[in-house]
């Protein structure tokens, strides 16, 4: 997330220190954030079997609220805890309690997000917070029972993400300082300079989809009957989650400026650029712009045009190639969340070492403080960048691994709170066996290549 200065543009209007019109681009960049959530719904749907469509939205759109209610309650003060007379009110590692309920979130703004009032940021960081959740479940397609994997999100969310999030974004997270942690609790004000993540290829997409990998661990291979392929049932909705998802992503990269800025502006073109880069260069029509736009994510605030077709190729060929691994290695990755988000998360925070520039971040005007100055990567000279964005991406990884392990290990061992769902329901689909619902008005048709092994829900859903 970026620093910006309050004092953009003597000729915006202002309104008690705050920019109005980068309080309204923010706002509206928290609804099309929004927009991705229902679209990465359709995307999974469409990419799953038929008889889990219906539940592949329902997952992600109950994500999305069981988060915004721990973002409410919890989440945004462990997140970003900012005091008002401190630098931070948290540690290196999370913040603290003072902004629980959202109390004292309101008016006044930010360090990390001085353009916008508190309220707007809040709201535009939940958005974020919401489709991380909801990304897991692209790893445990067709086999996951539906009110176990909200029990997991709720403490996911709690005891990973928000920790990340403050790692890297937070005033005073160790990530975001790397070359000054010895100052993280003192008093004094942080450095400012160390890992560089603008929109979220640590928090969001590290975190996600190394969660999903441990996820599909412990749920273990998806059943088959006969010879029964694992086909995306409907390549329209493919195309119309990915659709929403690209335009929510001009938001997503471009607002994370927290301010309507030429970097705003740049961050956005940078994410189109490399995305149409991705797509031909991996001629995959199920994936091939998602991939871009995850390795893009935290680079979008440090580099050039030219960078982001780097960037959109090396997504199309790496994440290619991780999505074809799990069969070696013997995981059922469903619909590749590893493969592209926690695989493109990865190399695109590497990449933003070698290929960030100095010059990208004065878009915005913050190179001027000492505090918000940007070394530049690799192409820049500064070869350390390199190194700072490799631990940092590795500690979110293992943390967000190991830590989802121990999660859902405990959650599986609470009786009634099983994550996979029985056999029969597995092969009658997620929409009937968990939801009692079906997306299409197709259940006999559904149901009747699997009539060898019936049971007594199988056949009543035979009879509707």
């Amino acid at each position: 997330m970026a620093t910006t200065n309050s004092t953009l543009d003597p000729f915006l209007p202002a309104l008690g220190g705050l920019d109005q019109t980068s309080n309204g681009f923010l706002l509206w960049g928290a609804a099309l954030v929004f927009i991705m959530t229902p679209g990465l719904g359709f995307f999974y749907s469409g990419m799953s079997r038929s008889k889990n469509a219906l539940t592949m939205i329902m997952l992600c759109m109950a994500a999305m609220c069981v988060v915004s209610i721990q973002w409410v309650v919890i989440g945004f003060s462990l997140a970003f805890s900012e005091g008002k007379e401190a630098f931070s009110s948290g540690s290196v590692f999370i913040g603290d309690g003072a902004h629980f309920g959202l109390t004292g979130i309101g008016f006044d703004a930010f360090r990390i997000a001085p353009a916008v009032s508190a309220i707007t940021f809040c709201i535009y960081q939940m958005q974020f917070a919401t489709i991380t959740a909801a990304l897991i479940f692209g790893s445990v397609a067709e086999r996951v029972r539906i009110i176990p994997a909200l029990i997991f999100i709720l403490c996911w969310t709690t005891v990973i993400y928000d920790p990340v999030a403050y790692w890297t974004w937070s005033w005073r997270g160790w990530i975001r300082n790397f070359s000054c942690i010895s100052t993280g609790a003192d008093g004094t004000a942080p450095c400012g300079t160390g890992g560089l993540d603008f929109a979220g290829g640590g928090p969001v997409h590290i975190a996600s989809g190394f969660a999903g990998l441990a996820y599909c661990i412990v749920l273990g291979k998806r059943r088959r009957v006969g010879n029964e392929e694992f086909k995306p049932h409907n390549l329209a909705n493919v195309f119309l989650g990915t659709a929403l998802l690209w335009f929510g992503w001009f938001a997503f990269n471009g607002g994370s400026a927290v301010a309507g800025t030429a970097r705003a502006a740049m961050a956005g073109a940078v994410t189109h650029i490399a995305t149409a880069t991705g797509a031909l260069a991996w001629p995959d029509h199920r994936l091939c712009a998602v991939a871009a736009l995850v390795a893009i994510t935290p680079a979008s605030g440090f580099v050039a045009p030219w960078a982001a077709i780097v960037i959109g190729a090396a997504a199309g060929i790496v994440c290619n190639f991780a999505c074809r691994i799990k069969g070696f290695f013997g995981f059922d990755d469903s619909l590749d969340a590893w493969g592209v988000h926690g695989v493109g998360g990865f190399l695109g925070n590497v990449l933003t070492g070698f290929l960030a520039q100095r010059w990208i971040p004065t878009l915005d005007g913050t190179n001027s403080d000492a505090l918000t100055i940007v070394p530049g990567g690799a192409v820049d000279g500064h070869w350390v960048q390199v190194g700072w964005q490799i631990a940092g991406s590795s500690a979110i990884a293992a943390y967000s691994f190991f830590g989802s392990l121990i999660i859902l290990s405990i959650i599986n061992f609470i009786p009634g709170l099983k994550l996979r769902v029985s056999e029969d329901d597995e092969i009658l689909g997620g929409d009937l066996g968990e939801m009692g619902e079906v997306a299409y008005e197709l259940v006999s048709s559904i149901v009747e290549p699997y009539a060898e092994k019936t049971s007594p829900k199988m056949e009543a859903a035979v009879v509707v």
